[in-house]
């Protein structure tokens, strides 16, 4: 347990220099709430007073990153920890204190962490401290971005929630939130949106069974993104029928700030029923049907409407064709009729057995993003950008140990550069038949970009809910058609895992581990873990 973890702080802090600042407001809670900080096992915490730099990251990744580029300067902690989702984490009394007493912070982004990381993060941070967003910045240093490629095959369209626009006309930040609300729906039955997580947990966004409360300003069926981002989601309908659903959109700033009203807009969806006439019934002159690829409902921050973007091809990120709402027919055709699962979770639908109309989500899992694949360290040579900007930026904030810090990055350089070469060596030695990759996460595409390897799938795990039929034929036929001789989980995925590992034993193939956003008791640092994964590919990959 650290000695400081129960001491209680003094109301200033001192910066490396000695300046002494005032703490901020959002953080001025935390002292008080220090004795529940107490208990033994907890995450190491940084200190209100110190000769070293304090620094604080969001990943356990990027925590060792800084670590060897400050070596004995700087104090460094994570809020993720290790075998922590940096997707999913909700950060504790402990991560925040953390992030008060930090001289400089740096975070992934690209919208990789949980927004409540980030505004952990941006809340509490003092206003003199250094906040560096690696992927944004590390471009400068040559780091190469890669788009967020999404190309589920499904039957259906793929329909999900957009805010397009970064809204810093209004002043919004990362830490800015948009609200898309449904206020109003018509049609013969029910219609419900919302959301699977990664092992089977819903959470319900809209719904109509109960009414839409203008009164409280439609807290219950409203749904938070952050402005420039995207998010997947099922639509369910109990009756085949002409249904309408009205959303309206308002991005707020800061907690302190008026809303900023974004618009209003109805979508026609034709659930079970022929489009066109859907169309003719809601008096749409000139209808657009989306019936396959992907679309976003959107909320349009440059020009304050809603309207729909769609790509036909399903490319998630190329959705960029915008419609107007109100021209908008979306097909929930007669092949969308699925059976309600088994499950508490699901029984806001029906009973277990009963059939609705659905739009499946795709990719399961809480997966709000942007249109930059953020998992830039997969590839050694980003990892080496990240490097560079993390000294320069420790230089920046602690000049007196600037010599220091150049020699460690240039020590470090040198380690990342030799890991890269290693990687690649390894990788060069699977048949080029043999590399394709499948795994359940989604975090691969820069490892599969910079070593000549291909993603041919992903497979979130939801051992919940039982897995469709079609789910598990498709991925049963990727595995056969190429051939590969192994699959490949994560490690603080495989314990919770169904589908990828029964499929592999079903076709009598091996699972494998590799590392995507977070380290193991075993596998501890960046360099080890890009050669642990370069290992596993070539030892599995090869026959």
């Amino acid at each position: 347990m650290p000695a400081d973890a129960t001491t209680e702080r003094p109301r200033s802090l001192r910066t490396p220099a000695g300046k002494t600042i005032s703490k901020p407001l959002a953080a001025i809670g935390i002292a008080a709430g220090l004795a529940l900080l107490a208990g033994c096992g907890a995450k190491p915490v940084l200190a209100a007073n110190s000769d070293r730099l304090q620094v604080i990251t969001t990943t356990g990744i990027l925590r060792d990153l800084v670590a060897h580029v400050g070596g004995d300067q700087v104090e460094v902690v994570s809020l993720v920890p290790d075998s922590g989702d940096p997707h999913t984490y909700e950060p504790t009394l402990r991560d925040a204190r953390n992030v008060v007493y930090a001289d400089v912070a740096f975070s992934n982004y690209a919208m990789l962490e949980e927004q409540s990381v980030i505004k952990t993060l941006d809340a509490n941070l003092r206003g003199d401290a250094v906040s560096v967003s690696l992927a944004e910045e590390a471009v400068k240093y040559a780091a190469e971005i890669i788009p967020l490629v999404e190309n589920a095959n499904l039957d259906t369209v793929w329909l999900g929630l957009r805010v397009q626009g970064d809204g810093a006309a209004y002043g919004a930040s990362r830490t800015s939130q948009v609200l898309i609300s449904a206020t109003a729906a018509t049609g013969p039955g029910d219609v419900y949106a919302y959301l699977t997580g990664s092992f089977g947990q819903t959470e319900v966004y809209f719904d109509s069974s109960d009414g839409f409360d203008a009164a409280n300003g439609y807290r219950d069926d409203t749904m938070s993104l952050p402005a420039d981002a995207h998010t997947h989601l099922s639509w369910a309908f109990t009756e085949p029928g002409v249904y309408t659903l009205t959303l309206r959109a308002e991005l707020r700033v800061d907690d302190a700030s008026r809303p900023v009203g974004i618009g209003q807009a109805t979508y026609t969806f034709a659930v079970g029923v022929n489009p066109a006439k859907a169309a003719e019934e809601a008096g749409i002159a000139d209808p657009v049907f989306l019936d396959q690829g992907h679309a976003d409902l959107t909320a349009n921050l440059d020009t304050r409407t809603l309207e729909a973007r769609y790509d036909p091809a399903g490319g998630g990120e190329h959705t960029q064709q915008a419609h107007a709402a109100g021209r908008v027919v979306i097909d929930v055709p007669a092949k969308a009729l699925a059976e309600i699962p088994v499950g508490s979770q699901y029984t806001f639908l029906g009973h277990a057995g009963d059939q609705v109309h659905q739009l499946a989500q795709a990719v399961l899992g809480k997966h709000v993003h942007g249109e930059i694949d953020p998992h830039l360290w997969q590839d050694v040579r980003n990892a080496m950008a990240y490097a560079q900007l993390i000294r320069d930026t420790l230089i920046g904030a602690d000049p007196s140990h600037a010599r220091d810090y150049t020699t460690n990055a240039s020590v470090y350089l040198a380690e990342l550069e030799a890991t890269d070469a290693y990687v690649r060596g390894v990788i060069e030695q699977i048949p080029e038949r043999g590399r394709y990759l499948v795994t359940t996460h989604d975090a691969f595409g820069y490892l599969a970009n910079a070593y000549d390897l291909t993603v041919a799938g992903f497979v979130t795990p939801n051992p919940s809910a039982e897995p469709s039929l079609a789910d598990r034929r498709k991925l049963t036929e990727t595995i056969r058609s190429l051939g590969v001789p192994a699959v490949f989980l994560e490690p603080n995925l495989a314990a919770r895992s169904s589908t990828l590992t029964e499929v592999a034993a079903e076709q009598g193939i091996e699972v494998c581990e590799i590392y995507g956003d977070t380290f193991s008791d075993t596998v501890t640092s960046y360099t080890q873990m890009m050669r642990f994964n370069a290992d596993s590919l070539r030892d599995c990959l090869t026959n």
